[in-house]
Protein backbone atom coordinates (compact mmCIF):
# COMPACT_ATOMS: atom_id res chain seq x y z
CA UNK A 1 0.00 0.00 0.00
CA UNK A 2 2.89 2.31 0.80
CA UNK A 3 4.28 1.71 -2.70
CA UNK A 4 0.95 2.66 -4.27
CA UNK A 5 0.87 6.05 -2.50
CA UNK A 6 4.49 6.63 -3.46
CA UNK A 7 3.72 5.98 -7.16
CA UNK A 8 0.68 8.28 -7.04
CA UNK A 9 2.79 11.04 -5.47
CA UNK A 10 5.50 10.66 -8.14
CA UNK A 11 2.87 10.76 -10.88
CA UNK A 12 1.29 13.96 -9.50
CA UNK A 13 4.65 15.68 -9.22
CA UNK A 14 5.55 14.72 -12.80
CA UNK A 15 2.16 15.87 -14.12
CA UNK A 16 2.37 19.26 -12.41
CA UNK A 17 5.96 19.91 -13.53
CA UNK A 18 4.75 20.05 -17.16
CA UNK A 19 2.75 23.18 -16.25
CA UNK A 20 6.02 24.93 -15.40
CA UNK A 21 6.60 25.25 -19.17
CA UNK A 22 3.50 27.35 -19.74
CA UNK A 23 2.89 31.02 -19.09
CA UNK A 24 0.34 32.29 -16.56
CA UNK A 25 -2.18 32.70 -19.39
CA UNK A 26 -1.82 28.99 -20.29
CA UNK A 27 0.09 29.44 -23.56
CA UNK A 28 3.36 27.62 -24.23
CA UNK A 29 6.52 29.32 -22.99
CA UNK A 30 8.76 29.34 -26.09
CA UNK A 31 11.93 29.70 -23.99
CA UNK A 32 11.82 25.91 -23.46
CA UNK A 33 13.18 23.75 -26.30
CA UNK A 34 10.49 21.14 -25.66
CA UNK A 35 7.80 23.71 -26.46
CA UNK A 36 9.61 24.87 -29.61
CA UNK A 37 9.75 21.30 -30.87
CA UNK A 38 6.13 20.61 -30.02
CA UNK A 39 4.90 23.64 -31.95
CA UNK A 40 2.57 22.29 -34.63
CA UNK A 41 3.39 23.45 -38.13
CA UNK A 42 0.13 24.09 -40.00
CA UNK A 43 1.87 25.08 -43.25
CA UNK A 44 1.40 22.67 -46.12
CA UNK A 45 3.70 22.56 -49.13
CA UNK A 46 1.81 23.03 -52.42
CA UNK A 47 1.34 19.73 -54.22
CA UNK A 48 0.78 21.17 -57.71
CA UNK A 49 3.59 21.43 -60.22
CA UNK A 50 4.56 25.01 -60.98
CA UNK A 51 6.35 26.30 -64.04
CA UNK A 52 8.87 28.97 -63.18
CA UNK A 53 8.67 31.83 -65.70
CA UNK A 54 11.74 32.52 -67.86
CA UNK A 55 12.24 35.90 -66.17
CA UNK A 56 13.00 34.35 -62.79
CA UNK A 57 15.85 32.31 -61.44
CA UNK A 58 15.02 28.65 -62.17
CA UNK A 59 17.22 27.48 -59.31
CA UNK A 60 14.82 27.39 -56.36
CA UNK A 61 15.69 26.56 -52.75
CA UNK A 62 13.34 25.36 -50.03
CA UNK A 63 13.78 27.38 -46.83
CA UNK A 64 12.72 25.42 -43.74
CA UNK A 65 10.56 27.13 -41.16
CA UNK A 66 12.22 28.53 -38.06
CA UNK A 67 11.59 30.60 -34.94
CA UNK A 68 13.17 34.05 -34.61
CA UNK A 69 14.83 35.12 -31.37
CA UNK A 70 11.76 37.24 -30.55
CA UNK A 71 9.49 34.16 -30.75
CA UNK A 72 8.01 34.85 -34.21
CA UNK A 73 7.46 31.63 -36.13
CA UNK A 74 8.43 31.88 -39.81
CA UNK A 75 6.69 29.32 -42.04
CA UNK A 76 8.75 27.41 -44.62
CA UNK A 77 8.87 28.86 -48.13
CA UNK A 78 10.56 28.57 -51.54
CA UNK A 79 13.10 31.19 -52.62
CA UNK A 80 15.39 31.75 -55.57
CA UNK A 81 18.98 30.65 -55.12
CA UNK A 82 21.46 33.48 -54.50
CA UNK A 83 23.36 34.86 -57.47
CA UNK A 84 25.02 38.13 -58.48
CA UNK A 85 21.81 40.00 -59.39
CA UNK A 86 18.29 40.56 -58.09
CA UNK A 87 16.66 40.92 -61.52
CA UNK A 88 15.57 37.26 -61.52
CA UNK A 89 14.35 37.04 -57.90
CA UNK A 90 10.70 36.39 -56.97
CA UNK A 91 10.67 39.61 -54.89
CA UNK A 92 11.80 41.88 -57.75
CA UNK A 93 9.42 43.76 -60.05
CA UNK A 94 7.87 42.69 -62.41
CA UNK A 95 8.48 39.02 -61.49
CA UNK A 96 5.76 36.85 -59.96
CA UNK A 97 6.37 34.18 -57.35
CA UNK A 98 4.83 31.03 -58.90
CA UNK A 99 4.33 29.46 -55.45
CA UNK A 100 2.29 32.31 -53.94
CA UNK A 101 1.11 34.29 -56.98
CA UNK A 102 2.49 37.52 -55.47
CA UNK A 103 4.17 40.09 -57.70
CA UNK A 104 7.57 41.36 -56.58
CA UNK A 105 7.88 44.87 -55.14
CA UNK A 106 11.65 45.39 -54.92
CA UNK A 107 13.40 47.55 -57.56
CA UNK A 108 15.73 45.83 -60.04
CA UNK A 109 19.47 46.45 -59.76
CA UNK A 110 20.87 49.32 -61.84
CA UNK A 111 17.48 50.90 -62.60
CA UNK A 112 16.34 54.47 -61.80
CA UNK A 113 13.99 53.02 -59.16
CA UNK A 114 17.01 51.54 -57.35
CA UNK A 115 18.34 55.06 -56.78
CA UNK A 116 15.41 55.81 -54.45
CA UNK A 117 16.50 53.18 -51.91
CA UNK A 118 18.65 54.71 -49.19
CA UNK A 119 18.35 58.22 -50.63
CA UNK A 120 20.53 60.61 -48.65
CA UNK A 121 22.53 57.75 -47.11
CA UNK A 122 26.16 56.82 -47.73
CA UNK A 123 26.00 53.59 -49.75
CA UNK A 124 28.76 51.09 -49.03
CA UNK A 125 29.74 47.97 -50.97
CA UNK A 126 30.43 44.74 -49.08
CA UNK A 127 33.11 42.15 -49.85
CA UNK A 128 30.68 40.08 -51.96
CA UNK A 129 29.35 43.06 -53.94
CA UNK A 130 26.17 43.76 -51.92
CA UNK A 131 25.35 47.44 -51.42
CA UNK A 132 24.02 48.74 -48.12
CA UNK A 133 23.84 51.69 -45.74
CA UNK A 134 23.91 51.82 -41.96
CA UNK A 135 20.42 52.62 -40.63
CA UNK A 136 19.49 54.52 -37.47
CA UNK A 137 19.76 51.34 -35.36
CA UNK A 138 23.33 50.76 -36.52
CA UNK A 139 22.33 47.78 -38.72
CA UNK A 140 23.04 47.20 -42.41
CA UNK A 141 20.12 47.82 -44.76
CA UNK A 142 20.77 46.31 -48.19
CA UNK A 143 19.66 48.20 -51.28
CA UNK A 144 19.45 47.29 -54.99
CA UNK A 145 22.75 47.89 -56.80
CA UNK A 146 23.12 51.32 -58.38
Amino acid sequence: MKTFFYLVAVFLIAATSVNAQTKKDGTLDMRYNVNKQSQVNTYSVPTSTYTVPNTTNTSVQYQSGYTKSNGTVVQPYNKTAPNSTNTDNFSTTPNTNPYTGQTGTRAQDYTPAASNYGKGQTIQTGPNGGQYYINGNGNKTYVPKR
